[in-house]
């Protein structure tokens, strides 16, 4: 298996999985895992991707923060603050 390179973390289950489906819209594999997982879908999640797709991703992320996938102005800047936080432990 390829290694592995977190690049999205929210304490919420459900950005964490709007996310999730932005990346895997635009052809990159991701892996979700945290507290967001099971029946009762609350708590942290974290976003995984192959190393060698980590800037793809981040690209993808950089564009949601701009609000290029926006539909309409209200989506823009709803990000959340904790979003790509860059670290990949």
């Amino acid at each position: 298996m390829a290694d592995l390179v977190r690049v999205y973390s929210s304490g919420n289950t459900f950005d964490g999985e709007l996310t999730r489906g932005r990346l895997e819209a635009e052809g990159i594999p991701v892996m979700m895992k945290g507290e967001g997982e099971g029946p009762y879908r609350a708590g942290p999640v974290d976003l995984w991707v192959p190393a060698d797709r980590e800037a793809d991703a981040r690209a993808v992320l950089s564009a949601i923060e701009r609000g290029e996938f926006a539909v309409d102005d209200d989506d823009v800047g709803a990000a959340p603050d904790d979003a790509a936080d860059g670290s990949d432990a």
